[in-house]
């Protein structure tokens, strides 16, 4: 029983460990290519990458960016976003992408589909790129 006490801190922190994050649920390992917001074609380019635990990174329209995945699967919080600061013609979307993404609270993956939304009914669809 003494034995039992005394592991229990020990596995408990082995589990910290642990990616919980969406990444650790089937997102990781793959280039995401944002196909469709809210139900409507994106029809600029722009992609997101899990590059290791806890980090999120990918290209919008115009400039690469990372940041910080804080929350366990399936919620999706990103903090710390920063991004590259060139101009280029699709800034517009670039803007829609950021606040789109930043605004995201749940995440859920199926396959080589990746949706994210809200609880406000948004909703951002990413396929796997080939």
């Amino acid at each position: 029983m003494m034995r039992l006490i005394l592991a229990l801190p020990l596995m408990t922190l082995f589990q910290c460990d642990k990616d919980e994050t969406v990444a650790a649920y089937g997102a990781g390992d793959r280039t995401w290519e944002l196909q469709e917001v809210d139900g409507q074609p994106f029809e600029a380019s722009a992609t997101l990458r899990f590059p290791e635990e806890g980090k999120i990174a990918g290209n919008a329209p115009c400039n690469s960016y990372s940041g910080t995945l804080n929350a366990p699967y399936p919620w999706f919080e990103i903090i710390d976003l920063t991004a590259t600061r060139a101009a280029c013609a699709g800034l517009e979307a670039e803007g829609f992408f950021f606040a789109a993404l930043i605004a995201m609270t749940q995440s859920e993956v199926s396959g080589d589909v990746l949706v994210l939304r809200n609880d406000d009914g948004h909703e951002m669809v990413f396929k796997a790129a080939e």
